[in-house]
């Protein structure tokens, strides 16, 4: 029997995967920055366009300048470091304001283009008050204290709405998400004619917040996935299973992050997620914390994710 369900796992991957490959790919995606502190010049921003434009919009933005030079050097972009900041990156969506999420943003204001911020309002209202503000950064913003200087317009997402973003062929839906006491973060669903893509930004699961922010984001996902128009999952993984619950910070484990996927699978159907790519992000580079947090995702895996572990300037195409 055990051999029998093994066996049907293998053919349902196989199929899903073969699927996806046969299918022209929807996104193209290049991290700026994958992880979740220490490497100031390797922080939290992913780059997505629709497959084919040469229009992005960063998902978040803990650092640029040091991920676009690697992705140049990669070949990612036929174009100069210059012209990818100013002219290829449309605009922003930032998932809450701590600074490894918003760091490259503001050390590249000064020489970026007029283009729109989008985040929920509470992460706008920071960026705002606490960054342009002439104390802690010139005011950037079209709002504040003035003289305002008007490079960045910041555009409010209103949760569950989509909305579109200027001058690219995608749109966006917000999802809140709990990143411990009193911080919220957000959940981008990133569309591309009928194909999606999800965009976790930090989140801690719902049995330790004490929320329902991810469940209400899985329920919005089913028919997504049982259509098989949700591409991939970015979502974080920042500490080793033994962290404690005190000391997650509003962050996900090996365990809580296959614990979520698994409410997920619970709620579309196991065989949907099969083969479902989940990109991980933010782990946390303290020494050992990396391999380690890889070998318990990979060993745990019993839902047969695609897990796909994203490196700084290295396009993925879904």
């Amino acid at each position: 029997m055990l051999m029998r369900q093994l066996l049907l796992l293998l053919v349902l991957c196989v199929s899903w995967s073969a699927r996806a490959q046969s299918a022209s790919p929807a996104f193209s995606v290049v991290p700026l920055g994958v992880k979740g502190g220490l490497a100031e010049g390797n922080l939290s921003a992913y780059l997505v366009a629709a497959a084919g434009s040469p229009d992005y919009i960063c998902l978040d933005a803990g650092s640029l300048r040091p991920g676009v030079e690697k992705a140049v050097a990669s070949h990612a972009f036929a174009a100069s470091v210059d012209e990818v900041l100013r002219q290829r990156i449309k605009g922003y969506c930032l998932s809450h304001p701590h600074l490894d999420h918003v760091a490259g943003l503001l050390l590249n204001a000064p020489d970026d283009a007029a283009k729109p911020i989008y985040g929920l309002a509470s992460c706008l209202a920071t960026v705002q008050q606490d960054y342009f503000n002439w104390r802690a950064w010139p005011n950037f913003g079209n709002g504040g204290p003035p003289p305002a200087l008007h490079k960045y317009e910041l555009r409010t997402l209103v949760p569950g709405q989509e909305t579109a973003l200027e001058n690219t062929p995608l749109s966006v839906r917000a999802f809140p998400l709990s990143h411990g006491p009193g911080m919220q973060s957000t959940a981008f669903l990133v569309r591309s004619g009928a194909s999606y893509l999800l965009y976790l930004g930090d989140t801690g699961a719902d049995e330790i917040e004490k929320a329902h922010c991810l469940h209400d984001l899985w329920l919005a996902l089913v028919p997504l996935v049982q259509a098989r128009q949700l591409k991939a999952v970015f979502i974080e993984a920042s500490y080793p299973n033994a962290q404690p619950p005190t000391q997650l910070f509003g962050h996900l484990t090996p365990a809580l992050l296959l614990r979520e996927l698994g409410v997920l699978a619970g709620l579309a159907g196991p065989a949907v997620v099969r083969g479902l790519p989940v990109v991980i992000t933010h782990l946390k580079p303290s020494p050992g914390n990396e391999a380690l947090i890889k070998a318990q995702l990979t060993a745990d895996n019993t839902l047969g994710l695609r897990l796909i572990f994203p490196e700084q300037g290295r396009m993925i195409n879904f």
